[in-house]
């Protein structure tokens, strides 16, 4: 891959025009040091319909792409199952990657393409844009500065309603080769989030059902977690909440204080109480306790983490590695509610049937 020049705008190519893809198109089209260049999907109905909403060249010849629009960043907005293969098989081109979650389903999937990646110099983002939320941000700040003391329980909670028809819509959805369930899908950046304030986790013990609706993987799941420096976490997860999404959250509880951000994707700051105020309590309320308006606001702080990445050459806040975390974590989550066992990560899974193509 050449190297981009400090003046240069970056160049993204979309794999894939789904409804996730205009969330990027939005989040890119703020920056000034972006472009998208070009569009590439195997289906020109959805090719033809994108490039109605959106000025943008599309491809159904993704060599055409390469060639023509000569992105520096391929954006793999395919369903989950698929961009393991997607990253491999594009991987000839030399070109950066951003990976919408998760990074593979697979964990030797994700070694694959680390190990391919890093042999030709390549970086690789895995976008778990929720990072970026000022309230989360002021949290990861208070627990860097200790704050929080030592911590006690991690939990999130994610009670969302996602009907038959939502399932439906897309044969991949709720599968086990293309999809999972909520655990993999909708609860994926909750338990990034879980893992990056909590630190790594030693052991998990899970369980899972289908509930509401007819899929291969659950709609329903909960686990609970021992972090490696002593504390607990909880998972509860589920996209059978009726009739209505009713929360996404995160709690951080320590024994010098505790936190809580709400709202619909941890986006709301709830509880901010600390046994020993630093006297920021008021500007954290009235300047980071939610998200600015606006559609896929943290989409665009994500992608210019990428761009101040790639043009100083210095690690995204969510490489590769990182991606490969949660991944590790679901995984395991899977083993357990299999086997009815206790796992402890740096596992080999077994009996996990995620991204495995049982028709075979």
């Amino acid at each position: 891959m050449k190297a981009i020049r400090p003046e240069e705008k970056i160049r993204f190519g979309l794999i894939g025009c789904g409804v996730i893809a205009n969330k990027h198109m939005t989040a890119l089209g703020r920056i000034s040091e972006a472009e998208v260049a070009g569009v590439y999907d195997l289906d020109p109905k959805a090719l033809n319909e994108f490039a109605r909403k959106y000025p943008v060249r599309t491809y159904c010849d993704i060599d055409l792409m390469i060639k023509e629009a000569d992105p520096h960043v391929l954006v793999i907005l395919t369903p989950s199952g698929l961009h393991a293969n997607n990253v491999m098989e594009l991987i000839r081109f030399n070109r950066h990657f951003v990976v919408e979650k998760p990074l593979a389903l697979r964990l030797e999937q994700i070694d694959s393409i680390l190990e391919e990646c890093d042999g030709r110099g390549l970086k690789i983002f895995v976008v778990q844009q929720n990072r970026f939320n000022p309230p989360i941000r002021k949290v990861k700040e208070a627990l860097e500065k200790g704050r929080f003391g030592k911590l006690v329980m991690g939990s999130v909670r994610v009670k969302w309603c996602r009907d038959q028809s939502y399932y439906n819509q897309k044969p991949w959805r709720g599968t086990w080769a293309l999809d999972g369930g909520v655990l993999t899908n909708q609860a994926s950046h909750h338990i990034d989030m879980l893992i990056w304030m909590m630190g790594e986790v030693e052991s998990v013990m899970a369980k899972t059902a289908s509930r509401l609706v007819n899929i291969e993987a659950e709609d329903t799941g909960v686990a609970v977690l021992k972090f490696r420096n002593g504390a607990l976490g909880v998972i509860e997860a589920t996209t059978a909440t009726r009739p209505k999404d009713l929360e996404g959250s995160i709690g951080i509880l320590g024994e010098k204080g505790t936190v809580e951000v709400g709202g619909f994707f941890m986006n709301e700051l709830k509880v901010w109480s600390f046994s020993e105020p630093d006297g920021t309590e008021k500007e954290v309320w009235d300047r980071f306790s939610s998200v600015p308006e606006g559609a896929a606001w943290n989409h665009t702080e994500f992608f210019q983490d990428v761009i101040a990445s790639l043009k100083s050459n210095r690690k995204g806040l969510i490489d590769g590695l990182e991606g490969r975390k949660s991944v590790e974590l679901i995984n395991a989550i899977y083993e357990s509610a299999e086997t009815g066992k206790e796992v402890f990560l740096r596992f080999t899974p077994k009996r996990c049937r995620l991204g495995v193509n049982n028709d075979k």
